[in-house]
């Protein structure tokens, strides 16, 4: 069931991790194939171009060439990549606009299947 987001029409910075968020998880690179998860890429293919778009992953820097590789060939931009990160909680603290817009939306999705969210934007806010 999708659920709509409403957010500002100013640029966004996306935080996104990569396994089980945007690609299939497959058991950190096994069979060293990579797939992205229905509606995953064109999401990110549609991130206007003045966002921000940062990928955080626990992939190693060992895993850097095929993920840098596999992103580029189907024309998915990004600014960043942080590798080895912990495989704990992500925690995102950021403040309020003074005129009350909240600045940090975060979203947990059930393992490899894409995100039922949809942002809208709101000219009010």
């Amino acid at each position: 069931m999708e659920k709509k987001l409403k957010v500002s029409p100013l640029p966004k910075t996306w935080i996104l991790d990569l396994d089980g968020t945007i690609m299939k998880h497959n058991g950190y690179k096994i069979d060293g194939t990579d797939t992205f998860l229905a509606g995953a890429k064109e999401f990110l293919q549609g991130i206007p171009a003045e966002d921000m778009i940062l990928f955080l992953t626990s992939r190693t820097e060992r895993e850097k060439e095929l993920t840098e590789t596999f992103l580029k060939k189907y024309g998915v931009r990004y600014d960043a990549i942080i590798y080895d990160a912990p495989y704990g909680e992500r925690i995102l603290v950021n403040d309020k606009k003074p005129s009350g817009l909240p600045t940090a939306l975060a979203i947990n999705t059930q393992r490899d299947v894409f995100m039922q969210e949809i942002f809208e934007v709101d000219e009010n806010l």
